[in-house]
């Protein structure tokens, strides 16, 4: 499922050059994009957008790795500077290889870390080599 697909207000559709487009787009009309590197191997889809309310920005992407219907997946937080949006296939593409994606810091749905904790976002702009911005 795309962004199209979820777009409940006809925002994306016959836009031509009115409307929001994929420069200004609906958090809930990005959850459960494909995600995908740049050997075109799916990487997982998006399941939560994280925003840094007092900074007013988007901080991560929640993405899901493996699992069936959610049970035993992994989840990962991936600075949303990370992700590039592939307009012409209604996807995000990061570029990380597939294996070390899956060896990324990453935590279960029902033990989150605290992503407030300045060690922790550090730790994963390190990993995903992404300055202070």
């Amino acid at each position: 499922m795309t962004y199209l697909d979820r777009d409940t207000y006809g925002m994306y559709t016959n836009n031509a050059d009115s409307g929001p487009g994929p420069q200004l787009m609906g958090a809930n009309t990005l959850i459960g994009d494909n995600v995908y590197n740049e050997q075109e191997e799916h990487l997982g889809d998006i399941k939560e957008i994280m925003l840094d309310v007092q900074a007013g920005k988007i901080a991560y992407a929640v993405m899901s790795f493996g699992g069936v219907f959610s049970m035993g997946e992994k989840l990962f937080a991936v600075p949303w500077s990370s992700l590039k949006l592939d307009t012409a296939n209604k996807r995000f593409m990061l570029n990380i290889a597939k294996d070390r994606f899956e060896s990324a810091p990453g935590f279960d749905s029902d033990k989150w870390p605290n992503m407030a904790d300045q060690t922790w976002v550090d730790g994963i702009r390190t990993y995903y080599d992404v300055s202070s911005r």
